[in-house]
């Protein structure tokens, strides 16, 4: 039986030795996934229609703090791979912080009383610096625990396994984190954020950030780290900065990769920012809306074992062609709805609004396990380039940009929905209240303001992302290959490649092979060629002189080395007492 669920959900092993250590390091998703996903769904809407901020500010709110979450990844990520601690390079993070997310994340869904409509500036603000706070505190946790998982995983298909694990941690943190939002709102009558619905928010918002809390604090206490102690740094300074992002910028690997997904991410802001109004106005079903995110949620995650399947089969690349045309399909359902007054009791309309529900989220998850478990091998390419691990240099600078666009791109869909005429707010509130048990109608232009960024724009973007899927270099053949190569280059000092093998090195990292670390200084007599496994395989060699070393400085080592003394004491003891005897 073991075994069978091993197999389901994708990890070799023992659940013991195999599973357990996945599921302490996932546990922190249960945070990241949850957070981010109610964020997502609710944030916009509470802003809008609970503290009564117009559509461009509330945009704002997003903007401003999203772009300074861009500004403080890069630094965090510098922090990071520069940190000697006896717990790692990343885990402490962690643990500092669990209390500022727990505090932000309260004041997020608190107004303190703030109105938009009678103080616009003063709401603007606190909400703007609570949302900073939030995002500060999330890169604090997420940009460590993210560049942790190459040191724990750096097998290409045990990163699989454990992003799997990851996968179903993030349902544990989306579908409770959704639940209990929903289950709170619908305990005071309310099926959305809504005016006066000020109080089952914060009540939330109070048992989420203790949720969120525990399960960070799991990971950093559960989750072992070799310690960075004796990790050798350059000096910090402008130019080393300037470097640091350089050499991210000429790896063609993180370029076709950054571009790609950069793309799906373009794609599924338009969508989840807009889902909200197209529900309540184009499909006139805001009862259903509830039950759309629920079964959403459940085919995302149900997706995964066909995604690690596909992957281990077909590798990475085929299973995102695969599946992500499922995700167009998804949008393109949305072209058909037509929003009329019998909605509500039409069966054909319903089943057109749970077919998007089924096939977005499910196609959507093709490109995003992809995109997934190609970044941990980025930083093998990186290393190839410059000779360091640099996980958390590589992850903020893709980060950097992309939740930079993240935040221009609330704007972008708020600008455009306002600039097509849709109403929001107290105008809504006003009408519905002078009509009771009728929704406002948004004019013919705004709901189709709301048909674009719902369909027209994700196709459009999510066909790019699947072109530049198809144009990614690396395969897990070529990924061991640079792995065997560096291992090579750093327990001999030197490494001989044939013709071919500097050929691939130099498609992966688009640099001339002589000018990366891994061509230099390899005239010595010392340069070792690669060697191969009994398959034919490369052979990723391992300074064992170094991990011992590295071992003996652990918490376990140390403890190990206590148990060897104990036992080798306890010997000699009963040797003289049997000499004693004699």
């Amino acid at each position: 039986m073991e075994q069978k669920i091993l197999k389901l959900i994708g990890v070799k092993g023992t659940f013991k030795n195999d599973v357990v250590p996945m599921m302490n390091y996932s546990s922190a998703n249960i945070t990241t996934s949850g957070a981010g996903y109610v964020v997502s769904l609710y944030y916009m809407k509470f802003l809008t229609d609970v503290v009564n901020l117009p559509l461009a500010w509330a945009g704002l709110v997003t903007t401003v703090a999203v772009v300074w979450d861009a500004i403080t990844d890069p630094l965090m990520g510098i922090i990071t791979d520069r940190t000697r601690s006896k717990y790692g390079k990343h885990r402490r993070y962690i643990l500092w912080g669990m209390p500022l997310l727990c505090l932000s994340f309260i004041m997020m869904w608190n107004g303190y009383g703030f109105d938009g409509r009678t103080e616009p500036v003063k709401t603007f603000l606190y909400f703007t610096f609570a949302y900073m706070l939030y995002k500060t505190a999330y890169t604090v946790i997420d940009i460590p625990h993210v560049a942790m998982l190459p040191e724990l995983a750096p097998d290409y298909d045990l990163r699989i396994q454990y992003n799997s694990v990851g996968y179903i941690f993030n349902s544990f943190g989306m579908f409770p984190s959704f639940f209990l939002v929903s289950a709170v709102l619908g305990s005071f009558g309310f099926s959305t954020p809504q005016a006066g619905a000020q109080k089952p928010m914060l009540i939330a918002g109070l048992i989420l950030a203790a949720v969120y809390g525990l399960s960070l604090f799991t990971t950093f206490k559960r989750v072992r780290e070799k310690p960075s102690l004796d990790l050798k740094v350059d000096k910090f300074d402008f130019r080393f900065l300037m470097n640091e992002y350089r050499y991210v910028v000429k790896n063609k690997a993180f370029r076709e990769y950054f571009f790609m997904s950069l793309c799906y991410n373009i794609a599924t802001y338009f969508y989840t920012t807009t889902l909200i109004y197209y529900i309540e106005y184009v499909a006139k079903l805001p009862s259903y809306y509830t039950l759309f995110t629920t079964i959403a949620g459940v085919f995302e995650a149900s997706s995964f074992p066909l995604n690690y399947a596909l992957t281990i089969k077909f590798g990475k690349k085929k299973c995102g062609a695969i599946v992500t045309p499922l995700m167009i399909a998804g949008f393109a359902v949305c072209l058909f709805m037509n929003p009329t007054a019998e909605n509500e009791t039409s069966i054909i309309w319903k089943i057109l609004l749970m077919a998007t529900a089924v096939l977005y989220p499910f196609g959507k998850s093709g490109l995003g396990y992809v995109a997934t478990n190609i970044l941990p091998d980025i930083s093998d390419v990186d290393e190839l380039i410059t000779g360091r691990r640099r996980e958390g240099v590589i992850g903020t600078f893709n980060t950097f940009i992309k939740k930079t666009i993240s935040g221009v791109m609330s704007s972008v869909v708020m600008f455009i929905l306002g600039g097509f005429g849709l109403v929001v707010g107290d105008e809504v509130e006003k009408w519905e209240a002078a009509n009771p048990g009728m929704m406002y109608q948004q004019s013919d232009s705004a709901l189709l303001g709301v048909r674009i960024c719902m369909t027209f724009a994700p196709i459009f973007f999510t066909l790019i992302s699947l072109y530049l899927l198809h144009r990614f270099q690396m395969t897990k053949k070529e990924h061991t290959l640079i792995r065997a190569a560096v291992a090579t280059k750093h327990k001999y000092g030197a490494v001989a490649l044939d013709a071919e093998e500097i050929v691939v090195m130099e498609k992966i990292s688009g640099q001339k092979y002589e000018s990366t670390w891994l061509g230099k200084d390899n005239d010595s007599a010392d340069a070792q060629t690669l060697e191969l496994n009994e398959n034919g395989e490369y052979q990723i060699l391992v300074d064992i002189e170094n991990e011992m070393k590295k071992i003996r400085n652990s918490k376990e080592g140390k403890r190990a080395q206590k148990q060897e003394q104990k036992t080798e004491n306890d010997s000699i003891e009963a040797v003289k007492a049997a000499i004693d005897e004699e």
